[in-house]
């Protein structure tokens, strides 16, 4: 599982596979506070996307990801429960 070495082909790559099957894609994040490295993981178990960094200005980007990837995930599951009410 190579990891990305640049943010922005990662945050594509990692939307790009969320749109494709949303039901499939999970997210993970991990810190490993011994050596300062934050790796967030983004896996529909047929592919996997890593983006590992230990620098304090890609927590940002890598928070800013998580939060459009959690709405994404909010939007279609309210989204098809009103829909499966109706």
């Amino acid at each position: 599982m190579p990891f990305y070495q640049t943010w922005e082909e990662f945050a594509r790559a990692a939307e790009k596979l969320y749109l494709t099957d949303p039901m499939k894609v999970r997210v993970v994040l991990k810190y490993r506070h011994c050596d300062g490295n934050l790796c967030i993981k983004v896996t529909d178990n047929a592919v996997c996307l890593q983006y590992k960094t230990d620098q304090a200005q890609d927590v940002k980007k890598i928070e800013k990801l998580h939060g459009k990837l959690m709405r994404l995930m909010v939007s279609k599951e309210t989204h098809s429960g009103s829909m499966e009410t109706d």
